[in-house]
């Protein structure tokens, strides 16, 4: 364990945390980008899917292969690169003058983003001891709210009055400034490097065994199929506002600040009841609640702006809040020796769910000849059918202390599960 201060540990914290931020602003603001990057490439929204995908599948790849090297550098070296490389890949997506070079950055966006994501995970578990740790974490967590309340927001009322690409700019100016202070304030860690690290034939099968746990293998088809329902629907409502509703782009921004300043007061709301109820419970009310803004929203009438305005709060609240007690559970299911490989194979997993959500979401749409976006609604009963079979498939995800095995679709709903 690394001995730093407690004011250089606290600035280092906020640092990783901003770094996170520019890394969730950067895949997240994508979506509500979508009716521009059309226009300008001239591309279907099948074409857009798959740039949304390219990303995540990109990025749960590169995470989930960092294991195999991520412990053979110095984690302020490979921290340092992997930013600059971060910022230049925004900056390609920035200047990308065709669909192909646009689809290429993204990829290799993705690629620096998973690596980045193990990076950050890896010093806040060398330079923070153990009973902060949590609290640590949750720091570095304040960035998906600081991205959906700021970010996002920011990025898209830019795309509405400058280009698409106005955003990415953004991104490069931010991650330099970043990049910068971390120079100066990220000491060098290097500790783990004077342990004998396993070699190649050690690790590949070692990660194996993990993949292909029973136990292991229900979690992560839970985070696999609830991801596919989640991006199934969400890398659309921009594109599908725009082009079948008539909202402006720049109005795009008051949606997800509204949204996101909603889930930032509930989501801690959502795990205490997931504390007090179990997890299980709280994952399956939530779940079957969120149906209903699913499906309003894949049929969306035509609504004066201020109504979908105080509509996205309850749609974000209901789509997070599914998403805080499943975690919370999987938490539980490895042994705490392997809780950080398997948070770390989860978080894969979850970055290629939400790839193939989009991709999938993608094929199901295509353009009328007057420039709407057809086949939502059937992708909103697509949705909530794979979430249906989530609401039944989280009987089977066991935690690792449990002996006894499920009897039934609606059993473990014990308070205080482990």
């Amino acid at each position: 364990m690394y001995s730093i201060s407690t004011k250089h540990e606290r600035r280092l914290l906020w640092l990783l945390a901003l770094t996170q931020f520019t890394i969730i602003m950067d895949f997240m603001v994508m979506m509500p980008l979508g009716p521009q990057i059309m226009h300008s490439f001239s591309i279907t929204p099948a074409a857009f899917a798959t740039a949304v995908s390219a990303y995540s599948w990109c990025s749960g790849l590169s995470g989930l292969f960092a294991a195999t090297y991520i412990d053979r550098f110095d984690r302020r070296r490979l921290l340092l690169t992997m930013y600059a490389l971060f910022a230049l890949s925004n900056l390609a997506c920035a200047l990308a003058s065709s669909f192909p070079l646009l689809l290429v950055a993204r990829a290799f966006a993705g690629i620096t983003g998973g690596v980045l994501g193990s990076v950050i995970m890896a010093i806040v578990g060398d330079v923070i001891p153990v009973q902060r740790r949590g609290a640590a974490t949750g720091t570095i967590m304040t960035a998906f709210s600081l991205a959906a309340i700021a970010g996002v927001p920011a990025g898209v009322m830019l795309g509405a009055h400058f280009t698409w690409a106005a955003p990415f700019y953004l991104l490069v100016v931010l991650s330099v400034i970043v990049w910068v202070v971390g120079w100066q304030l990220v000491p060098s860690l290097a500790e783990h490097l004077s342990r004998r690290q396993p070699a190649l034939g050690e690790v590949l099968p070692d990660l194996w065994r993990l993949l292909s746990n029973p136990r292991h293998m229900n979690a992560f088809a839970l985070t696999f199929m609830m991801m596919i329902a989640h991006m199934l629907v969400i890398p659309f409502i921009s594109p599908v506002l725009v082009a079948n509703h008539g909202v402006a782009p720049a109005q795009l921004s008051w949606l997800y600040m509204a949204g996101g300043a909603a889930t930032f007061f509930t989501s801690r709301r959502v795990g205490r009841l997931a504390d007090r109820f179990g997890t299980r419970l709280v994952f399956r009310i939530a779940a079957v609640l969120s149906f209903l803004p699913v499906l309003f929203v894949t049929h969306l009438p035509n609504l004066p702006f201020y109504a979908l305005v105080m509509f996205f709060p309850f749609f974000m609240v209901l789509m997070s809040g599914r998403m805080v007690p499943m975690q919370a559970l999987l938490t539980t299911v490895p042994e705490p020796a392997r809780r950080g490989a398997f948070l770390s194979a989860n978080s894969a997993l979850q970055a290629l769910g939400t790839g193939c959500g989009a991709w999938i979401g993608g094929l199901m749409l295509s353009s009328s000849p007057t420039g709407q976006i057809e086949g939502y609604g059937t992708v909103g009963w697509v949705a909530v059918a794979v979430a249906l079979i989530g609401v039944l498939w989280i009987s089977r995800v066991r935690g690792a202390q449990s002996s006894v095995p499920p009897t039934g679709v609606f059993s473990g709903d014990t308070v205080g599960e482990g």
